[in-house]
């Protein structure tokens, strides 16, 4: 390299270095303790916000969730207007105990028992995908409730660290029942299909308070995925879930849902 041209890129290196990230439109727009400031700005005021609606949806049905709308956009931005939502808002009591033990013994057998987190599971899951090419998933019904009703879906870090907070406002505002009530009314069983009752009276013809044992077992069978597990196809997997999902109804039995508060 010629002398002038190492004087040529001294001069550029030394430009770099001192080139601050500040000067940077995006930076100089928010530096970055300002975004830091931002973002904590932003979750305090979301997880304060989220403490108050909490606290009223422990008395009043859920009008729509978060995931709900999220869908709904999802599709008009697509070009799809056909898209329609089915929810009806029902109440424990008006679901079959069959319903309610059948997600219990799906997703979440401990639920009566953890605070929002079921650390063995999650310890379990690390070592069945370290493994294994399926994925198995470690989330409580509180953490899923938590999801549906105010979060977003997809994998990112951001949203697993609001959804641990907002957990525990579930847990600590909510009793398991009324968990239990709010997520079988809001989770998906099929396209645009939310909650038990819609998913009974679409798949069944009949309100979810009559739902049989092999019905309710079907319905929790296709929950790790509704879209690719159908209902009214069941495939291989789907079948054999059902009955496994049978088998640990039986082994829990209806007196297990008299643990939750």
């Amino acid at each position: 390299m010629r002398k002038k041209e190492i004087i040529k890129f001294s001069f550029k290196l030394a430009n770099l270095r001192n080139l601050s990230l500040r000067r940077l439109p995006l930076f100089r727009k928010f530096p970055t303790q300002s975004a830091v400031r931002f973002l904590y700005r932003f979750l305090y005021r979301f997880l304060l916000a989220t403490l108050v609606v909490t606290f009223a949806f422990r008395f009043i049905p859920i009008p729509y969730s978060s995931y709900m709308l999220e869908q709904k956009i999802s599709h008009i931005l697509s070009g799809d207007f056909t898209y329609q939502t089915r929810y009806d808002w029902v109440s424990l009591e008006d679901i079959s105990w069959q319903m309610q033990l059948a997600v219990i013994a799906a997703e979440d057998q401990n639920f009566p028992e953890h605070y929002g987190f079921d650390f063995t599971a999650i310890k379990r899951a690390f070592l069945h995908n370290q493994k294994s090419n399926r994925i198995r998933g470690a989330s409580t019904i509180s953490q899923q409730t938590a999801k549906n009703l105010y979060l977003w879906h997809g994998q990112s870090w951001l949203r697993k660290a609001i959804e641990v907070p907002t957990t525990l406002i579930l847990e600590t505002l909510w009793s398991k029942k009324r968990i239990l009530e709010v997520y079988l009314n809001i989770a998906e069983f099929g396209e645009g299909i939310y909650g038990v009752e819609a998913a009974s009276r679409f798949y069944f013809k009949k309100p979810a308070k009559n739902l049989s044992q092999n019905e309710a077992a079907l319905l929790a069978a296709v929950l790790p995925n509704p879209i690719v597990y159908k209902v009214n196809a069941p495939g291989t997997y789907t079948k054999r879930r059902q009955l496994w999902i049978q088998h640990q109804m039986e082994q829990l039995s209806k007196s297990y849902l008299e643990t939750l508060n």
